[in-house]
């Protein structure tokens, strides 16, 4: 009885440790929490004060490509290149986009949201949730569908301490601040309903370069409002800077939530010097800074080779000469 009673406790002592081992394969690993950022003057800050200047990548239009929507691609900028944050640009009216599919692809769209937040938490990553106006031009265009659809994401990720809201693009086409500013404002106001924390990010007249202008007369009444300057180094220079420099000496929180080293329109040729000298002035006033686009599209601003099929874990040689140049900016410290 004693030897057999030996048998089975050491039968029993294997299962159990086959059975925790399983437990521990099985159980799904989750990135730490990120802590919740804030808007300290013209930084965003952590919990303890410290200046935090995130750097990223942003995806091309996610009913465009999804593709790279994906748990390895988010990982792999994270670890490789460094990338501290990733923008999901949800295109509003262009290429399919949310405000004028059917309520299937909205469904679509917004999973593919949800996916990306998954995918960026995991990795450790910051994420910004971009209502991505483009051929709109005037954000009141479609602000019922903001309106609404912000509300939605505040509710559903007012918990997750990494979700940042990018309420409007790129407003052209001779748009106002004043009716930028008004749509701001509704915005803002369905958000904070739901999230009274999270930061968010707010476009500026002229394809979001006259930060300036903005700077006379911002949002008022909420905390953690930052606004938005884009430039391509290709065509914009010294004189936006000094935009950019007006709005921050006015006490103007800036984030740069896109950018290229190509020409304005996305493609052309790539200016290296330019954008080194953006690079310094983003360094010196501690800017955070997103590159503009995840994919393989036939356009110098694409980061990925077109003749690259790959969707994550790329090589050098995969990249854009723009995608090489972006890569050498996140490694930087």
């Amino acid at each position: 009885m004693k030897k057999n009673g030996r048998k089975w406790a050491a039968a029993a002592c294997f299962l159990l440790a086959a059975l925790f081992a399983f437990a521990l394969e099985c159980t799904p690993v989750h990135a730490a929490k990120l802590p919740r950022l804030k808007v300290k003057g013209t930084h965003l800050v952590n919990s303890k004060g410290k200046t935090v200047q995130l750097k990223g990548v942003s995806t091309h239009g996610l009913s465009w490509y999804p593709e790279y929507v994906n748990q390895k691609a988010f990982s792999h900028m994270k670890k490789k290149w460094k990338a501290n944050a990733v923008r999901l640009a949800l295109y509003t009216s262009d290429y399919n986009g949310y405000c004028v599919g059917d309520a299937a692809n909205r469904k679509a769209l917004e999973k593919r949201i949800d996916n990306g937040v998954k995918y960026a938490t995991k990795a450790g990553m910051y994420v910004i949730i971009d209502w991505h106006i483009l051929s709109d031009g005037n954000p009141k265009t479609y602000e019922k569908e903001a309106v609404a659809f912000f509300k939605k994401m505040a509710s559903k990720y007012k918990k997750h301490t990494n979700v940042i809201y990018e309420i409007c693009n790129e407003p052209n086409g001779g748009t106002s601040w004043q009716d930028i500013r008004g749509y701001a404002k509704k915005a803002v106001k369905a958000i904070r309903s739901k999230d009274k924390n999270a930061v968010i990010l707010i476009g500026t007249p002229n394809w979001s370069q006259d930060v300036d202008i903005a700077a006379e007369n911002p949002v008022k009444g909420y905390k953690n409002l930052m606004y938005v300057l884009h430039f391509y180094a290709g065509t914009h220079g010294e004189y936006l800077r000094q935009k950019a420099q007006a709005a921050l000496d006015a006490g103007l929180p800036l984030f740069v939530s896109e950018f290229g080293i190509s020409e304005a329109s996305g493609n052309g040729a790539l200016n290296q010097e330019e954008g080194d000298r953006w690079m310094e002035f983003l360094k010196a006033n501690k800017i955070s800074y997103i590159g503009w686009n995840l994919s393989n599209k036939s356009e110098s601003s694409a980061l990925i080779k077109p003749s690259c099929s790959k969707t994550s874990n790329w090589k050098s040689s995969d990249l854009t000469p723009w995608g090489e140049w972006l890569l050498k900016q996140l490694k930087r410290k």
